[in-house]
Order: structure tokens, then sequence, then C-alpha cells
């Protein structure tokens, strides 16, 4: 079993890192916590709260082409249960270059937005409380 304080790292490949980067910064809030150059092969960021229980992690593996993501069902779900503050963040998802998109599946868009980064994944802003 994994421990309960555990934390949790998604990690997406990108073709955009410097831009990808700046626009889930700006967008969500995020502080680099983290910067990598040729690690490996590798170049990343490591975003998020330090005091948050997840991180999202952008990587780019030199000298090979990521692509786009590769289904519309790849998502990052936010619950903001507060209408003002879920209007705030779809503004500033806006503000930072991510795209409004249908959704694929009708559930996100009851009370959410989809948004598209530039590499095709996605973020919902749901405007409820999640609960079990």
């Amino acid at each position: 079993m994994i421990p309960q304080d555990s934390t949790l790292r998604v990690v997406r490949p990108t073709d955009n890192l410097n831009k990808i980067a700046l626009m889930y910064s700006k967008a969500l809030g995020f502080e680099m916590l983290k910067q990598f150059k040729d690690y490996d092969g590798f170049n990343g960021v490591v975003l998020g709260h330090k005091k948050h229980a997840y991180h999202l992690e952008f990587v780019e593996k030199i000298g090979v082409e990521a692509g786009r993501a590769p289904s519309t069902e790849h998502l990052l779900v936010f619950y903001v249960d507060c209408s003002r503050v879920w209007e705030r963040s779809c503004r500033n998802m806006i503000d930072a270059g991510f795209t409004v998109v249908e959704s694929s599946n009708p559930y996100w868009e009851q009370v959410g937005k989809t948004f598209e980064d530039i590499d095709g994944y996605r973020v919902v802003l749901q405007n409820r409380d999640w609960s079990l």
C-alpha cells in the first residue's frame, strides 16, 4: 500500500518545455520547484506548490520528438467549488494561452470547462466540490 502522505507527480512529455512551463505556471499559479538540463538526456521542469502533495513535471528527451497528446482523454481535473474562484481560474487559463475546447466526455461539460494546452493535453476545471 502506498502511504497516504506520498506525493504524486504527473509527468508529461513536451516539445515546448519553456512555453508549457510558463502556461501552467501562469494558469494554475504553480511555482517552479525544480529545473534540470541534460540530465541523462532529458531537460525538464517540476511545477507545483511546496505544500501540495502533487506536482506536474514536463520533460523533453533531447533529440526525440514527443508529439501531441495521444487522445483527448488525457486530463488533469481540478474541482473548484467557489463560483468566483472558478470563473477567475477559467480566465487565468485563457490568459495563459490555453484554448477552451469541448470535452469528448459530456460529464465534464455539465458544470465545468475543458482547456487544451499547446501539446494537446487537457485540463478540466469543475465548478463543484469533489466528494465520494
